[in-house]
């Protein structure tokens, strides 16, 4: 049974860093993929960023390259987000999602939450001016 749980959020001031977890359960193959969405109060829940187990590509969008690094852990077992330089804009709940890398072959599709098969519950992220 394939899970997903993000966890490491909380109140941080602006400027501050925060580093997320997504522990993974039941992925028995090498060739799935994990992304970080957020969302914010009224607003649609976008993707940032997103990591391959197969190939290692990463993908950030424009927002929080710079800032965010998505990264695995040596059984890939967890997918981190270390967050830096935080900003009142990134307050949202974070969701990490999962599903095959074949369905991500460019780097818009990785993108769009509703095309990935597993979803964990999010955490929330509030950053204070």
């Amino acid at each position: 049974d394939v899970q997903l749980q993000a966890s490491g959020g909380g109140l941080v001031q602006a400027g501050g860093s925060l580093k997320l977890s997504c522990e993974r359960s039941g992925f028995d193959r090498d060739d799935y993929a994990t992304a970080w969405f957020r969302q914010a109060p009224g607003k649609e829940r976008e993707g940032i960023a997103f990591i391959s187990d197969l190939d290692g590509r990463k993908y950030y969008v424009d927002s929080v390259k710079g800032r965010f690094t998505i990264s695995s852990d040596g059984a890939k077992s967890t997918v981190y987000l270390q967050m830096n330089s935080l900003k009142p804009e990134d307050t949202a709940v974070y969701y990490c999602q999962s599903d095959f890398d074949r369905k991500f072959d460019d780097d818009r599709s990785w993108r769009k939450y509703y095309r990935y098969k597993w979803r964990g519950q999010g955490t929330l992220v509030t950053v204070s001016s």
